[in-house]
């Protein structure tokens, strides 16, 4: 008989939610990363390269060019291949701070191992340089880099040439926005600020969005204000949901998930939930189960893991309790 199994049953109304820092609920508009993007070229492959092609060709006829040569016939290098180049422009990024770049072949090479990526320009959405990258590429072990042998990392390998100027210090409101939407939570955060500030500076505006005025003591100082706001303490409330991987049979369950009065029958297992008495049974060789409405999901479980139910019939009876409407929770298949 095969024994249900679960990676990870996560029932909220069991035990009391910890209240999570308000920097972990939340971003702050304008404060995030930028995605930047170049094209170059990689050298010094051991016959590994794209061997031609017209991307490859003419970008190594511009940058002979540039070098004052100028090659009339085609050029052809099984040494050479052009790849695209990307980082991720952190926050407030200075001038001559150190980035991580990946490199991705675009042809037809088959591995970028050993190779060296010469100067490349990294440009953001508004097609200005924001990075200069080159050296020496990494694919991690060799063993393990054959896998992805055309993707490979230049760990700091590229250094800031522009700022993103957000003059940070001299805003005179933020906006905070919740990472996963709920109007309760917004609520709570701006409770919290407003009673910790000593006034009317937060507004939750609706369930993802909380503004924030900048109390006149600290005004220009607005790092210091966010380093309060950020380690206050709010109660986070969580949407009853189910997700559920058929494939592996992992169910992870959240929030406050109820069972309503309800009878079901899966095979040769039947389960009745209502308002009085609890315990199981075996009649006629059919299984049955009464619990009260208020047992919890992981009640229900581990009593159908005591019946022999597989992770296929806990799955198909979850549905079906949905379907039913007696189970208060969204389902999530993945």
């Amino acid at each position: 008989m095969k024994k249900l199994v679960i990676a990870l049953l996560l029932i909220s109304s069991a035990a009391v939610a910890k209240p999570s820092r308000i920097k972990d609920l939340v971003s702050v508009k304008g404060v995030r990363e930028n995605p930047v993007i170049g094209y170059g070229l990689v050298i010094g492959l051991n016959g590994t390269g794209d061997g031609g092609g017209e991307i490859t060709n003419t970008s190594l006829k511009r940058m002979f060019q540039k070098l004052g040569l100028n090659p009339q016939n085609e050029i052809s290098s099984k040494n050479v291949a052009a790849v695209i180049v990307t980082a991720k422009l952190p926050p407030f990024a200075r001038i001559g701070q150190k980035l991580d770049v990946t490199v991705s072949s675009i042809g037809d090479a088959s591995s970028l191992a050993g190779g060296t990526l010469l100067v490349t320009p990294l440009k953001a959405g508004d097609g200005k340089i924001y990075g200069i990258t080159s050296g020496q590429l990494s694919i991690g072990g060799l063993e393990q880099g054959k896998k992805f042998a055309t993707t490979a990392k230049i760990p700091g390998g590229a250094t800031v040439e522009r700022e993103v100027n957000l003059e940070f210090e001299k805003k005179k409101s933020l906006r905070l926005s919740l990472n996963t939407a709920d109007f309760t939570t917004a609520a709570r955060i701006e409770k919290i600020i407003n009673e910790e500030l000593g006034g009317k500076y937060a507004s939750a505006k609706d369930s993802t969005t909380v503004d924030l005025v900048i109390p006149v003591h600290y005004q220009r100082k607005v790092v210091h204000l966010m380093a309060i706001i950020e380690n206050f303490r709010v109660n986070q409330d969580n949407k009853a949901k189910i997700v559920i991987n058929e494939r592996t049979g992992t169910i992870v369950a959240g929030g406050e998930i109820s069972l309503q009065p309800v009878a079901i029958s899966h095979g040769d297992l039947t389960i009745e939930v209502k308002g009085d008495g609890g315990g199981g049974a075996k009649q006629n060789g059919q299984a049955l189960y009464f619990v009260d409405k208020k047992t919890t999901l992981n009640d229900l479980v581990k009593s159908l893991n005591a019946f022999g139910a597989t992770p296929e019939d806990l799955i198909s009876i979850f549905q079906a309790l949905k379907n039913n409407g007696s189970l208060i929770a969204d389902i999530e298949l993945i």
